[in-house]
């Protein structure tokens, strides 16, 4: 029987994104975890420059989500909210 995906899937979430928050805070942005699916979908939201910023989605697609899903074994996707 598997863990479910808020306990340890979210603390190695919260692990990645706490790489990735220095350099989005240093372009004045920042990313919360807001959810974790039973399905493996991460719900996040981006706030300051990043929330606004036309380069958000890509950031999220080929940064966030893609080392997201490298680290923690289990995630399908990353989504904004």
């Amino acid at each position: 029987m598997g863990a479910a995906p808020g306990g340890h899937m979210r603390e190695k979430i919260e692990k990645v994104l706490d790489e990735i928050r220095t350099m989005i805070r240093d372009d004045g942005g920042d990313i919360e975890l807001i959810h974790v699916t039973d399905d493996g979908i991460v719900q996040v939201r981006l706030w300051g420059t990043c929330g606004d910023c036309s380069d958000s989605m890509m950031t999220l697609k080929r940064g966030i989500e893609r080392m997201v899903m490298e680290q923690v074994p289990g995630v399908r996707k990353v989504v904004t909210v």
